[in-house]
């Protein structure tokens, strides 16, 4: 990680947000009361600046997970298959928020990553919106700053020297691998336009990542690079049909969520009848051939 890719995620993480997403942001810390350490504001709400109507995404770093919750069992199911999910309205809004201690968090960001979910939210721009204490800012930032890297140095050995010319291309490429990782109801054209929105903002985070140069990698880096997003890809969508099962427990209302969630991105229109949502693990199973043939989600 180089100084300047530090400043600009710190720049942005410090930048200004609507004093209602602050306010949730508090709630949800008090939620979990001195285990809070840090909760981050990301996703389609801040990128659109919309927030009525929608459901801001958060994540909320503890220090541990015994120390975030009363019940034992939610502590359990957080370290063994992180994050836990859980729903939240504050001020009128509604919201989600996420579940990772420090230690999993700054994991997640790196290249030991288990799976490509957390870097590949967090190489996009996010707002730090509420921090114990300016030590915690500082590791914070120092977390962030490991998720660009991580998606550019898996990314660019599967790449030839004439694509990554141009460093949006790797993005690019990128989040494509990072939307295969998940069942996402997203459509196609979806990664790329992650990066058009701001092609300046990803482009000067990978130069400050130190990628503007040509790198040469070996035949052996390179299969190494697509092994390794294979696995990333297997695991990740395993691992989020199982986070699913977990969030019966955890996430009311559930199964409404997921199907509000694929209309607004696929352009279906979902309706679930009254045993769908009273059983939402057994409604996503059943719903999620049908979704998987018609490319609702992939």
């Amino acid at each position: 990680m180089t100084q300047s890719l530090r400043d600009l995620v710190g720049e942005e993480l410090s930048q200004p947000v609507d004093p209602r997403v602050t306010a949730m942001a508090e709630a949800i810390a008090a939620r979990h009361g001195r285990a809070s350490r840090a909760v981050l504001f990301y996703g389609s709400c801040l990128r659109e600046r919309q927030l009525d109507g929608l459901m801001l995404d958060f994540y909320l770093i503890v220090s541990d997970y015994r120390s975030a919750y009363d019940k034992g069992w939610l502590a359990r199911a957080n370290a063994a298959l992180p994050p836990n999910v859980f729903p939240f309205e504050h001020g009128g809004l509604g919201s989600k928020y996420a579940v990772l201690s420090e230690a999993d968090f700054a994991r997640e960001c790196s290249l030991a990553a288990r799976d490509a979910h957390v870097f590949a939210r967090f190489a996009q721009p996010s707002r730090l919106v509420w921090q114990a204490d300016p030590a915690v800012k500082e590791a914070i930032i120092g977390m962030v700053s490991q998720a660009a890297p991580t998606l550019l140095e898996l990314t660019r050995p599967t790449m030839s020297n004439a694509d990554a010319r141009d460093l949006l291309n790797i993005w690019k490429q990128g989040f494509q691998f990072t939307y295969g990782a998940e069942l996402r109801a997203e459509r196609a054209s979806r990664p790329g336009s992650i990066v058009d929105v701001d092609p300046q903002r990803y482009r000067r985070f990978a130069e400050a990542a130190g990628f503007a140069q040509d790198r040469h990698y070996s035949e052996a880096q390179r299969r190494q690079a697509e092994k390794s997003w294979t696995w990333l890809q297997r695991r990740g969508k395993r691992r989020q049909i199982l986070r699913l099962a977990k969030a019966t427990a955890t996430y009311a209302g559930g199964a409404e969520y997921i199907a509000w969630k694929i209309n607004r991105h696929a352009g279906t229109s979902i309706e679930l009848t009254p045993w769908q949502k009273k059983h939402p693990l057994l409604a996503a199973i059943s719903l999620l051939p049908r979704l998987l043939r018609s490319g609702a989600i992939r």
